[in-house]
């Protein structure tokens, strides 16, 4: 089961769901893995497709006409760099400037705009000006002999040039008024500039970029420990497993394993109860058994136990052919968290599971619940994702657990089995 996920590199929802947390990170951590060393194959795939590419280029290029790249001193592409070259200005002096030179310009044409006013205005005064002092030299020198029309004459144009030298003063006091206000605007507009760029660079980027890195820092930490924790738990098990001997290298000696027909009769005679009596007709295969990728029904489910399961004794005592305790059928969830609902932190039990070819193990701990896939697709019995051990059988996986915990972090122990509160059992339908 875990290596056709590893192959497709997906879970299914409802398989996800029955993982717990740790299984969840375990899991990842290993389809992590798989994702790098796929990477890894493309990357020197493309790699060796890239140099022979590269061959063949030149092959094409020492024919014909190609760009040949400058070269310095050490022999590498010749790169220029602005602000670092010899000769060059800094960064910082271009960066200054521009912002110069940029104020200059907004400086200058605000000043433009307000001279266009204050021009309008200057005009308009002395035209005003000039028009009324006119009327008033037609009212009353006009009226005059016609000897005194030359003196009027005279007086008007010397009133003129004086209005028109007014008028160059004004134009020249308000020039100088724009161009010293077009100075401290530039000032102005270079502070406002550099001090934005300042606090854009500090304060948006930097903190930007600062809340940014603090974030993946810290999710590659969480990652990271997660991971080293999940190392450990694999090289922990699979330590204890090698000390305790009960790695799967025994499976084989238990594949051919089954109950022959002196072991049913007596299975028969010492059975507790009629329901847990296997005949040797109910095994015997009446079509070729094939099974499909993952159960689709209870029947399935059902039919894949009599044919695979009860030959290896699977939910049978160690040694005997009595059902363990712990052992239950096709049940829910649900329905084994109401069964160790008032049990203690430890008690457990084993029930078929309906998305995998399998089991679950439900545990009871202080604050809840947890479940535990056990993969049974192979030929040996192991954890989905938390235990890297494989076991021979079903009850060597259940006793192993009894003095070794599950995870390190939960330290979970087998302590006490959860038995049956129906009658006839949950199980009987698969021993019929």
């Amino acid at each position: 089961m875990l290596q056709q996920i590893l192959r497709d590199m997906y879970i299914d929802p409802e398989l996800l769901a029955e993982l717990n947390e740790e299984q969840k990170q375990i899991l990842f951590y290993k389809m992590r893995e798989e994702q790098l060393r796929r990477w890894r194959e493309r990357e020197e795939k493309a790699r060796m497709e890239e140099a022979v590419l590269r061959k063949t280029a030149r092959r094409k290029q020492s024919n014909g006409k190609h760009v040949q790249w400058l070269r310095g001193k050490d022999g590498e592409v010749w790169v220029w760099v602005m602000g670092e070259a010899p000769g060059d200005k800094p960064y910082e002096q271009i960066s200054e400037e521009l912002i110069a030179e940029r104020a200059r310009q907004q400086a200058q044409k605000e000043a433009e705009e307000l001279w266009r006013q204050k021009e309008a205005e200057i005009t308009k005064k002395f035209r005003d000006a000039m028009a009324q002092e006119k009327a008033r030299i037609v009212a009353e020198k006009w009226k005059i002999e016609i000897e005194d029309r030359k003196a009027a004459k005279l007086e008007e144009e010397k009133i003129q040039e004086e209005l028109k030298k007014r008028e160059e003063e004004e134009r020249q006091k308000g020039e100088e008024q724009i161009r010293q206000q077009e100075e401290i605007r530039a000032k102005e507009l270079y502070l406002s500039l550099k001090q934005a760029q300042q606090h854009s660079q500090h304060s948006d980027d930097d903190q930007e970029w600062e809340e940014q890195l603090r974030r993946s820092k810290a999710a590659d930490e969480e990652r990271s420990h997660k991971a080293r924790r999940a190392r450990d738990e694999y090289r922990r098990q699979s330590l204890r497993a090698i000390q305790k001997g009960r790695v799967a290298g025994l499976s084989n000696l238990f594949q051919g394993t089954s109950l022959n027909n002196d072991q049913e009769i007596k299975l028969n005679n010492n059975s507790a109860s009629p329901l847990l009596a296997l005949s040797a007709a109910s095994r015997l295969p009446i079509n070729i058994w094939e099974r499909p990728s993952r159960p689709f029904s209870r029947d399935v489910i059902i039919r894949w136990f009599k044919e695979e399961q009860i030959p290896r004794r699977a939910g049978f005592e160690r040694n005997t052919n009595r059902i363990a305790q712990w052992f239950h059928g096709i049940i829910s969830r649900q329905e084994a968290e109401e069964l160790l609902m008032n049990k203690s932190e430890g008690t457990f039990l084993v029930r078929v599971s309906e998305k995998i070819w399998g089991y679950a193990l439900s545990y009871r701990q202080q604050s809840g619940f947890k479940h535990f896939l056990v993969d049974a697709s192979g030929d040996f019995y192991s954890f989905l994702g938390v235990d890297p051990n494989r076991h021979a059988t079903l009850t060597d996986l259940i006793d192993f657990h009894k003095e070794e915990i599950i995870t390190s972090s939960g330290g979970e122990l087998l302590l006490e089995p959860c038995g049956q509160q129906k009658n006839p059992p949950d199980y009987s339908p698969l021993f019929e």
